[in-house]
């Protein structure tokens, strides 16, 4: 709706998990490539936590098209089990028909387990994610254990990356889940954005889809994004693509703090003490001062955003 307006391909802010639109943080980026070695070196168990809406399932479809770029060619199956709370049977079904093995593996465990080791032992890639993994009951849990048990002589042959919120990293401390921790090979775990990355965030998507962020939100509207949305970049997105349907509607260039307001009353987000405390401005106070503003981005002379990003320590990455 907005696009043309704004000068924009497509819209930037969607929250589909679209790898072109990663931002690779220092975090992000060290826990890609823990992803990625875990797959690739078959490492066993990689654990991945964070906040919902920090990134995971982007940075978790960033690494298996990486996998697949990487594979030479050879065959490789990723089971991505999305809904955590499957029973024995339905995960049996589930993995016999991501593998591609046969009728009576989706039936039997002890034939999915033979199954399954004879293909990865012949050269299959594979790996299994799984997501929400802070809700898996205890008995999958344990069945998962057993499938990251499948190994050769030098290797195991099926990576497994669980999937989840901070949650996740209490439960595995929990006594029954011991063997599952001890086969953990690979810990990481995503944060909230800092002030500089959320500039790097909403200028690197304006910027894949096609537009200037100099046009599209000044820097007050930048620093009040930041506060409204404690740095979760799923949030992020959701007031962004709102102010740029309300800018549409004002017809304002570039969107200022005072629609990000509007925007942030309508879904009820309140700035944190934190992010309120760490955005000083020449001295001043940053908190709700620009809320009361005028709309000061309509004035035509005002410093281009992506120079102030870079003055006040935005730079792209």
């Amino acid at each position: 709706m907005y696009e043309d307006f704004y000068g924009l391909r497509e819209r930037p802010f969607d929250l589909t998990p679209n790898p072109r639109y990663l931002l690779l943080t220092e975090t992000h980026r060290e826990a890609l490539g823990n992803l990625e070695y875990g797959i690739s070196a078959r490492k066993g168990i990689t654990v991945l936590t964070g906040e919902a809406g920090t990134g995971k399932t982007t940075l978790i479809r960033t690494a298996f098209a990486r996998a697949d770029a990487a594979s030479g060619g050879r065959t490789s199956s990723w089971a991505y089990l999305k809904n955590p709370r499957l029973q024995q049977s339905e995960f049996v079904e589930f993995m016999a028909s991501r593998f591609g093995l046969s009728a009576d593996a989706a039936k039997s465990k002890t034939r999915l387990l033979d199954e399954l080791e004879q293909r990865l032992a012949g050269g299959h890639r594979g790996a299994l994610i799984v997501d929400e993994a802070q809700s898996v009951p205890l008995e999958l849990l344990e069945e998962i254990r057993m499938l990251a048990n499948i190994e050769s002589d030098t290797d195991k042959l099926l990576p497994v990356v669980l999937v989840g919120q901070p949650e996740l990293a209490s439960r595995l401390n929990e006594p029954a889940l011991r063997q599952l921790k001890q086969r953990v090979a690979l810990r990481c775990t995503l944060g909230p954005l800092s002030l500089q990355e959320t500039g790097s965030y909403i200028a690197g998507r304006i910027t894949i889809a096609g537009g200037n962020p100099a046009s599209l939100f000044s820097r007050e509207a930048v620093m009040a994004i930041y506060q409204r949305s404690s740095g979760i970049p799923r949030t992020i997105s959701v007031i962004c693509d709102n102010a740029l349907l309300t800018g549409y509607t004002d017809e304002l260039r570039p969107i200022g703090a005072k629609t990000i307001e509007t925007v942030c009353r309508d879904f009820d987000l309140s700035a944190t003490s934190s992010s309120r405390n760490a955005l000083p401005v020449d001295g001043q106070s940053s908190g709700t001062d620009h809320a009361s503003e005028k709309e000061e981005s309509l004035e035509p002379d005002r410093e281009p955003v992506v120079a102030r990003l870079r003055r006040w320590g935005l730079r792209r990455r």
